[in-house]
């Protein structure tokens, strides 16, 4: 997989891409990339990429002619190039959609600065708009490269399966608490089920505490798991113990309503 990210700051992702696990993957060869400074495109001598807005307003936007050149310099305008802007405005960038890029072999991000991009360049160019939340971030550069440290580790031969498959977000669950040695650590002790041996009273351990810290942080997503069906009989069991209510299942009414948002989902 290649990622090409187009940037007026390539300093601030180079680094992401020089260590840890994205360095050894990409000294294996599993995955490429490409800084495109868009400075490097601009028509004067000052490398002017920037501009006041029409119809007035605060702020400045990126000027097409330089980003068109530079994004022609690597000929996004093909197919085989998947072309995201990342924006506020952009639809939410979740984990489903991070396996669903992780399977494109080119991702061009183009990075925004100040009031973002002129609308004929996404027009032209981008096949998605992209956001990491609902907040404002003076530079496009770091929700970018966090996008790419979602998607690369899930492209085969980065991390083992085994520990993406014990990952938050993995059936519509975050992850269960974790612990390390030592056994005691300032007075709190590993819980002794994690030291029994015995692995499946481990694992009812461990989908019991995902299911309480989903509860607990991320209600939303036992109701996205139970509509997507990766929520098991047990885990419904385990739900109904922790929280003296009974499953949706049991409950004409709420079946209602999780088939009118399941609905929903579809035509969106």
């Amino acid at each position: 997989m290649k990622f090409t990210v187009l940037t007026l700051f390539p300093e601030i992702p180079e680094a992401f891409f020089k260590t840890s696990i994205m360095a050894k993957a990409v000294e294996k060869g599993i995955i490429a990339y490409d800084l495109v400074n868009i400075r490097d495109f601009a028509l004067d001598r000052h490398k002017t990429c920037d501009d006041g807005t029409y119809g007035g307003g605060a702020g400045q936007l990126l000027m097409p002619e330089p980003l068109g050149r530079a994004l022609d310099s690597i000929q996004a305008y093909k197919k085989q190039q998947h072309v995201i802007y990342v924006t506020p405005s952009g639809k939410q960038f979740t984990q489903k959609k991070a396996v669903e890029l992780s399977r494109k072999e080119n991702l061009v991000f183009i990075c925004g600065r100040y009031e973002g991009i002129d609308q004929r360049i996404i027009d032209t160019y981008v096949d998605e708009e992209l956001s990491i939340g609902d907040y404002v971030m003076s530079s496009g550069e770091l929700a970018a490269t966090v996008m790419v440290d979602a998607i690369y580790r899930l492209v085969e031969g980065v991390i083992t399966e085994e520990s993406l498959n014990e990952e938050s977000f993995n059936g519509n669950l975050l992850e269960y608490p974790q612990y390390t040695r030592p056994e005691v650590y300032r007075g709190l002790e590993v819980p002794s089920i994690l030291r029994s041996g015995n692995h499946e009273e481990i694992r009812k351990w461990r989908l019991r505490k995902s299911l309480e810290k989903t509860l607990r942080n991320r209600p939303d997503l036992i109701q996205t798991a139970r509509l997507t069906g990766t929520l098991t009989e047990e885990a419904e069991k385990m739900i109904e113990e922790l929280t003296g209510y009974t499953t949706y299942k049991n409950d004409r009414k709420k079946n209602r309503l999780l088939r009118r948002l399941q609905r929903s989902n579809q035509e969106k």
